[in-house]
């Protein structure tokens, strides 16, 4: 059975760029009828805050992403010592004492040399004695993997055939001085030992995936499928590492992102499909291949969104934002007519309080100083409400006849003078919706 997992550290809150290895996983799992799972990557007791986790599942939650199961990694510690363990049996684990301070003059030697900045394994030639005597001066050592040094090969879902020399990179650390268990290896058994089939993440984890390649063999697991995505930029091709603290989930849903709208662009973006606004889950597994995606870096734009939201909501029956504009306090014999004349002027539906604002209190007059005697005539000519559906054309009818205005110089300065704005809905709309005209001459 196809099983993916989406693995974050409860260390913050997910942003756009989780969310691309969550849903690409997800899709996956879906499409194939198989299991997804949500592993929380807790091993930093330090770091990892109960909040977080609360946050990823209301994030995912919101966004329609429901996990098949929960695992936690810090309920996993004894399964990470019984892999270390077996490790260091057959040979492929050991402590190594250096400081950081003596690994960066090493990295530096080696690079004046014009060689790679590789751990050069000076730990394999101490002996017990010579390692009970650093323990003494500086507490435990690291763990790390001895690597095989061969090429390492597989075939990437995204990026194609992948071949890295493993004398290329350093033995990674496993296990760190303090004890705790670091991602590399936490990762490897929870892959192995929950079946996971398929593993989406992105291209910064290549070299990180190749090392982890060789540790499953190790310790007699299967290979996931492995494929890695591009990285998100900005805009202009920036960065966006500094800035994804900025592009929280939990911030796009504040300022009124709608789930598909986001999980429609995030389906498509970097890949050669365009992206197509979809109303329903089904449609964005049904047509989901992770073949289709490039490794060229990926540009985001936070505001492609709210056109996909206002497109969303266009789309949306009454009942579907009926408890959102009750709680705006809209009268019920109105509400259905207030969508209606809304949703085809609104990015948000953040945007509906400004406009029932309007409605409800009357917008301040906007009168240019050449038309404020004929707003002035014309508002006397208004009858008293309630209004229909026929009262802006009998009105503006009467005010054309009265003062010989016509076309745009009688429809925009009434507009203006009764909401504020020099566009927005069929005033004939509009008008009914009106509990209070603040219109002066």
């Amino acid at each position: 059975m196809t099983t993916t997992r989406f693995a974050p550290s409860p260390t913050g809150y997910i942003h756009v760029g989780n969310l691309r290895t969550a849903l690409m996983n997800y899709l996956i799992a879906a499409k194939a009828g198989g299991t997804f799972i949500l592993r929380i990557d807790d091993t930093d007791p330090a770091r990892s805050k109960e909040e977080y986790v609360d946050g990823i599942k209301r994030d995912l939650e919101w966004l329609g992403l429901h996990w098949d199961r929960v695992e936690r990694q810090s309920e996993r510690l004894d399964r990470y010592a019984a892999a270390a363990d077996r490790l260091r049996d057959m040979g492929r684990f050991y402590e190594a004492f250096e400081t950081p301070t003596e690994l960066d003059l090493k990295r530096k030697k080696q690079l004046n040399m014009g060689k790679p900045p590789v751990y050069d394994r000076a730990a394999l030639a101490l002996n017990d004695a010579e390692k009970d005597k650093l323990r003494a001066e500086r507490g435990n050592g690291v763990w790390r993997f001895k690597l095989d040094q061969e090429r390492i090969e597989w075939t990437d879902g995204i990026l194609g055939e992948i071949s890295i020399d493993a004398a290329s990179v350093s033995d990674p650390v496993l296990i760190k001085a303090d004890g705790q268990v670091l991602y590399t290896i936490a990762s490897v058994v929870d892959d192995t030992e929950m079946g996971v089939t398929h593993v989406v993440r992105g291209s910064d984890h290549v070299t990180n995936t190749a090392t982890q390649i060789q540790i499953i063999e190790a310790l007699g697991g299967t290979v996931p499928a492995f494929a890695h995505h591009s990285l998100l930029t900005g805009p202009q091709g920036e960065s966006l590492s500094k800035r994804l603290g900025t592009l929280a989930l939990r911030d796009l849903r504040e300022q009124g992102v709608q789930p598909m709208a986001l999980l429609s662009l995030m389906a498509r973006l970097g890949s050669s499909d365009p992206v197509e606004m979809r109303t329903e889950m089904a449609a964005l597994i049904e047509g989901f291949d992770i073949g289709r995606f490039g490794s060229a870096p990926t540009k985001f734009d936070v505001q492609d969104l709210f056109p996909l939201t206002a497109r969303f909501l266009q789309a949306q029956p009454y009942e579907a934002v009926r408890a959102r504009i009750d709680a705006l306090g809209v009268p019920a014999d109105i509400a259905p007519q207030f969508w209606e004349v809304t949703r085809e002027n609104i990015s948000t539906l953040n945007d509906l309080d400004g406009w029932w604002a309007m409605f409800r209190d009357g917008a301040e007059p906007v009168i240019e100083d050449e038309d404020r005697a004929f707003v002035a005539q014309a508002m006397e000519l208004l009858p008293e409400g309630p209004y229909d559906a026929d009262s802006w054309g009998s009105w503006t009818t009467t005010v054309k006849e009265a003062t010989g205005r016509k076309g745009r110089g009688l429809f925009m300065p009434l507009r203006k003078a009764l909401t504020g704005q020099a566009h927005g809905p069929d005033m004939s709309q509009v008008l009914p919706l009106l509990q209070k005209i603040r219109a002066k001459g």
